[in-house]
């Protein structure tokens, strides 16, 4: 069974290469992504079967050559079979997640929003810190980020910020950020030294292409106004400042960082073509629908995916239940370890599941 489906996929790559061969696929370039990430994929899994192939050949060959053995060479034969059977063992696991079903978002740039929940001016300045601790990421990680829009409050957090974080693998290792945040600490305005708990919202969504989300221009009502500053100080003298409701879904966006209505307008329609794609996958999958209406929660305190508390250095995601006593080293972007753990679970779950319906 898995040698004919690896024939099939022997097949698929070899027209894959051929078609990457021919200048004319490039006069399309979404046709000629599509066909190198493709490539990508099918590349990966022929070369993980070859391996696997290979060592399962050479373990049948000392499997007989043991029959025939005695002696010194038998129990050499013995410890190669051992370590043989490992390697086979080791390249079928390697195998198996290559072909478990690709998450069709994988090497999309993705937006990022975070607003400030539950704690009032503390729930904002929290929002701060996480922006700042996923710009930080971004740059360990080789990421491009431009800042969409933000919204400062009077403290000098934000009372939302919206991110575009260009990378190839940003979408892979975002994805579970999306969630209530929790942060228990002394607020630089209490005067008690009390330690209080706040929380802030982030939304993590692909990225959509033009083509991907088409927009009716009549399922849009295109508002203008003059942007204002924190405390509503205005920020420019002109109409410059632009919110999109898409009527059907009730969905609103509004942009105002820019000095051109048109700026704004683009942005405002980028996170806009987001919100929907993003809708319409989880529509789709009911899964993807869960872990949307998870994602976002109410920001109310007892909600939460993880929990920052600065008084112990602690941070804990409470989905997988790890705990790391390193929370500054978080803040400054080593978020590795925590997105690693994640992935971790996530691929073991996809397994099992393969496996029991297999």
């Amino acid at each position: 069974m898995l040698a004919d489906k690896m024939e099939e996929f022997e097949e698929e790559y070899q027209r894959v290469v051929e078609d990457l061969s021919d200048p004319k696929v490039f006069s399309d370039q979404k046709k000629a992504r599509e066909l190198s990430r493709r490539h990508k994929e099918l590349e990966a899994i022929v070369e993980a079967f070859r391996v696997l192939k290979s060592y399962t050949e050479d373990l049948q060959a000392a499997k007989a050559m043991y029959l025939d053995s005695s002696g010194a060479d038998r129990e050499f034969l013995r410890e190669e079979i051992d370590e043989l059977e490992a390697k086979c063992r080791r390249a079928e696991e390697s195998l198996e997640l290559l072909l478990l079903p690709k998450d069709p978002n994988d090497g999309r740039n993705v937006i990022v929003e975070i607003r400030g929940a539950e704690g009032g001016e503390e729930a904002n300045l929290f929002a701060k810190d996480l922006a700042d601790m996923y710009l930080r990421y971004a740059d360990k990680r080789g990421w491009k980020v431009e800042m969409l829009s933000e919204d400062p409050s009077d403290m000098g957090g934000y009372n939302s910020v919206t991110l575009l974080i260009k990378g190839e693998d940003a979408w892979r290792r975002l994805k579970h950020e999306g969630g209530p945040h929790r942060v228990q600490r002394v607020p630089v305005t209490e005067s008690q030294g009390r330690v209080h708990t706040s929380s802030a919202t982030v939304s993590v969504l692909p990225e959509a292409d033009e083509v991907e989300v088409d927009i009716d221009p009549n399922d849009l009502r295109i508002d203008v106004y003059r942007s204002t500053g924190p405390g509503g100080q205005s920020v420019n003298t002109t109409d410059s400042a632009v919110r999109i409701t898409h009527i059907p879904t009730g969905l609103v966006v509004a942009m105002q960082d820019e000095k051109s209505q048109i700026q704004n307008r683009a942005k405002a329609m980028q996170v806009l073509r987001a919100r929907l794609l993003k809708m319409e996958q989880d529509r789709i999958s009911e899964e993807a629908s869960q872990a949307r209406k998870s994602q976002i929660g109410g920001g109310g305190r007892s909600e939460k995916i993880r929990t920052y508390n600065f008084k112990e250095n602690r941070v804990t995601d409470h989905r997988i239940k790890l705990t790391l006593y390193k929370l500054d080293q978080v803040l400054l972007g080593e978020l590795d370890e925590i997105v690693d753990a994640l992935l971790l679970d996530e691929r073991t779950r996809e397994l099992d599941e393969a496996r029991s319906q297999g």
